[in-house]
């Protein structure tokens, strides 16, 4: 069946000389790997082509799918949104590479996530055009919405006398946790804080210096392992760690 779909690139394979593999988080499907061909050949034609397969892109797409594969097929592709700054601005493109990279190892069933995926449009639409305070604060607010999505949310009942965050439970506790899995006083503040932002907008109102926005950083992925399956650690951060600072 043929259908008309919008889907975030998240990751792309060489495959033989002209082909690629390419893994695109999509509106209808969620997870889903379509084999590309011919837009690798030496031809400009080609060249271009390949282009549109770069991690982060969004795309439109009319796809052929089918439920008992693994691997489908597109028919068409065009740009849906057409970055101003992404792909061109290394601070930028180190956060919206980030993002793909965490959403990525989220994912692991080919479902539908639509809420998800508009989340997801519309966060990278926000980075593509904010000022440097709000990109330098965005892996941190991505990360903490994004886990809502998993169901691993960190409850934001932080107070004065709760200024514990156990990363094991999500919650922000008045006692020192058992384990090492916690951070307190200001680094629990300062999630707490992000955590109430709605408006990516909102992030230029939130002051944290370079060593402290790599710290939480740091945070975030522990917080992510403890909850994913699996997780590992991110490639991307110590590219992002340099960038921002």
């Amino acid at each position: 069946m043929v259908n008309k779909t919008r889907g975030i690139v998240l990751r792309t394979v060489k495959y033989g000389e002209t082909s690629l593999v390419v893994t695109i988080f999509t509106e209808l499907f969620g997870l889903q790997s379509y084999m590309v061909n011919g837009v690798r050949s030496s031809s400009k034609r080609g060249s271009n082509k390949a282009a549109f397969f770069q991690p982060v892109s969004l795309l439109d797409l009319v796809a052929y799918h089918n439920e008992l594969k693994n691997l489908q097929r597109l028919k068409e592709y065009k740009w849906n949104f057409l970055y101003r700054h992404i792909f061109s601005d290394v601070k930028k493109h180190s956060v919206a590479l980030f993002m793909i990279e965490l959403l990525t190892r989220c994912l692991k069933q080919p479902e539908p996530h639509p809420e998800l995926f508009y989340f997801t449009e519309d966060a990278l639409a926000h980075l593509d055009d904010a000022e440097d305070t709000v990109t330098a604060n965005f892996p941190l607010f991505f990360a903490v919405h994004l886990a809502v999505f998993f169901g691993f949310r960190i409850t934001d009942n932080y107070t004065l006398s709760r200024n514990f965050l156990d990363l094991e439970e999500g919650v922000f506790v008045s006692e020192q946790p058992l384990h090492s899995n916690y951070v307190a006083d200001s680094e629990a503040a300062s999630v707490s804080h992000i955590l109430k932002i709605m408006q990516p907008s909102e992030l230029k109102d939130v002051v944290l210096k370079q060593e402290q926005r790599r710290r939480l950083i740091q945070v975030i992925e522990k917080y992510y392992a403890l909850h994913i399956q699996d997780f590992g650690n991110l490639k991307t951060l110590p590219v992002l760690r340099e960038v921002l600072g």
